[in-house]
């Protein structure tokens, strides 16, 4: 169901009526980025301080002399898997769980992606790094508009994406056991699709789901639950970048 208005919904559709659901949908997208540009913003403040004290690396990775990671300690191991745990968590719990528990949840996970983001800080120029975030955010605001405001229903090409999702998990598995440089190739290539796809489609999912939502209690819970399906689109898209665009040390 998507582009729902307030028409749609069957519910009495007054002028007034359209004018309050748009001003409250606008209202919640500036919700749900806020939420999404404070989870990057921890994320890289997280990676930039690993990045920046060696102390604090240790902790995480095996970082040589010249300032490469070289492996992951068991705690590093631990904060690459947590941030999947804790999202199959909400999955399961999402409707039981209270606002300041998928806050909590939500702060988590972005803390969490900033130790496996710190891993681009040591492996590539700090420039590469910079201007590669800035063409994921022109690349994520352009996507993410056109998912906004696009007439087209996306359902049926995010079912086609979630497909791509699992595709490409087998596939750098794959890679893993048996390394190839034109499969992370063809990944890195994939990987950028894709994850363009679901900006757009998860925008427009954001805006069904508030429709869904609107005047109902679980309005916050639906703004966080977007910013994180906004968050991890973005994330992944600027890693997939990162093997494009960056230069290494």
């Amino acid at each position: 169901m998507a582009n729902q208005d307030f028409n749609a919904l069957g519910r009495a559709g007054t002028v007034a009526d359209q004018a309050t659901f748009d001003a409250g949908l606008r209202a919640h997208m500036i919700r749900v980025y806020n939420y999404m540009a404070s989870g990057l913003a921890l994320s890289g403040i997280v990676a930039f301080g690993l990045f920046s004290v060696p102390q604090l690396a240790s902790i995480f990775f095996q970082v040589t002399a010249e300032g490469y990671v070289a492996g992951l300690t068991m705690l590093g191991w631990v904060a690459i898997f947590a941030p999947l745990g804790l999202l199959l968590l909400v999955s399961f719990r999402a409707a039981t769980m209270s606002v300041g528990s998928v806050q909590a949840v939500y702060w988590a996970v972005t803390a969490l992606m900033g130790v496996s983001l710190s891993i681009l800080l040591f492996t590539y120029t700090g420039a590469s790094v910079a201007r590669t975030f800035f063409v994921t955010a022109a690349a994520f605001g352009a996507l993410s508009l056109y998912g906004y405001t696009t007439r087209r229903d996306l359902s049926a090409m995010g079912k086609f994406l979630f497909m791509g999702v699992i595709g490409l998990i087998l596939a750098m598995l794959v890679n893993m056991i048996w390394p190839s440089g034109t499969m992370s190739f063809v990944i890195s290539a994939a990987g950028v699709l894709i994850f363009s796809g679901l900006i757009a489609y998860d925008t427009q999912k954001i805006k069904d789901q508030y429709a869904a939502a609107w005047g109902t209690d679980t309005a916050e819970k639906v703004a966080i639950f977007g910013a994180l399906s906004l968050y991890l689109d973005f994330v992944n898209l600027f890693q997939f970048l990162m093997m494009f665009l960056g230069q290494r040390r």
